[in-house]
């Protein structure tokens, strides 16, 4: 395929073509191992029953819980069949009103978020944060690239609300705050985005985060609106002002492919769930802390008790069941869901 003569004239469509007969050399590769493994257990099986040998049917166990706990994966990654799903996550968290308490929290959602992907071996990089005024973040957007990071994480799209005994309260009283989480593919082939450079206004300022010097000294951060849609953009995690420029193109694009996604959509649903606001009733999953520890997503009735491993990165379960919510209903699930307004 590569080999052929006028394979890389369109790159674009050449790199996707790659990508896909890489994913699906990986799929096969895991099938036939698999095969192999199952192959393995039955011979070793009908050996040790031969040979009265329960120590050598022992040894079976391991290496098929391990097979079939590849092949429930497999299974789950065939749920996410829009191309999309395949794509890596750019994840934007925003704190709803409540000052240092909602700032804490979007601080705990990053958390939750770069655990999840660290306990898969993505990689993660913080594309701009904003600080809050006390303590945790305003609002921060971090790329995560993995192998069905976006096919996985568009089940967070939403507000997550927390109910804890404020570790800033001094008179140790229960706080309910809010943050929204939004994700966007990094990329989407099937919606070509084309940018008008005369639609953007350039801004560069000092970063305000650690670097040191060179971060007092120059104006490496970038801002980029693109003024027909009001979609605004910064980057401000390289120390190169291009570098920084490229990045924000990058998330600029996504989301603008985003926003075309959701206006097909908005054609054949009646309900948009980017009109939420980050607020009571608008959730769509409560961490409770006080006065007893739950996790529930609304969505789809899931519950966790183990609250510190969910906050620790295991949002696996939730995860599954709103993508088994979405086959159930007909619906692919492929689009990011759209941003919750911010009052």
């Amino acid at each position: 395929m590569s080999a052929e003569p006028d394979f890389w004239d369109d790159p674009e469509r050449a790199q996707e073509l790659l990508r896909e007969r890489g994913a699906l050399f990986q799929a096969t590769d895991i099938i036939v191992r698999l095969s192999q493994v199952a192959r393995d257990a039955e011979e070793l099986g009908e050996l040790a029953e031969a040979e009265g040998d329960a120590a050598m049917a022992d040894e079976i166990a391991p290496s098929l819980a391990k097979a079939e706990a590849e092949l429930d994966r497999l299974e789950f990654e065939r749920m996410m069949s829009d191309p999309v799903d395949r794509a890596n996550a750019i994840v934007q968290i925003n704190a709803g009103a409540g000052g240092t308490e909602s700032c804490d929290w979007a601080q705990m959602l990053l958390r939750m978020f770069s655990r999840w992907a660290e306990q898969r071996g993505f990689t993660t990089a913080m594309v701009d944060v904003l600080d809050g005024e006390e303590t945790g973040i305003r609002n921060v957007v971090l790329q995560i690239d993995g192998p069905y990071a976006f096919g996985n994480l568009k089940a967070e799209n939403g507000v997550h609300r927390l109910v804890r005994i404020s570790p800033f309260d001094a008179a140790k009283r229960r706080h309910t705050s809010f943050a929204s989480v939004y994700v966007v593919p990094e990329e989407d082939a099937a919606i070509p985005i084309e940018i008008n450079p005369a639609d953007l206004r350039i801004d560069v300022y000092r970063a305000s985060g650690a670097g040191g010097q060179h971060v007092n000294r120059t104006e490496s951060a970038v801002r980029i609106t693109h003024i027909p849609t009001g979609v605004v953009v910064a980057c401000q995690a390289e120390r190169s002002q291009h570098k920084n420029r490229d990045t924000a193109m990058k998330v600029l694009a996504a989301r603008l492919a985003d926003l075309e996604r959701r206006k097909q959509r908005a054609a054949r649903e009646e309900i948009e769930a980017a009109k939420l606001g980050i607020a009571f009733g608008s959730q769509i999953r409560s961490y409770v802390l006080a006065p007893y520890r739950l996790v529930k997503d609304h969505r789809t009735g899931f519950e966790a008790t183990n609250t510190d491993a969910v906050l620790d990165g295991g949002i696996d379960g939730f995860i599954k069941e709103w993508l088994l919510s979405q086959v159930d209903f007909g619906s692919k699930g492929g689009g990011g869901g759209g941003l919750p307004d911010i009052d």
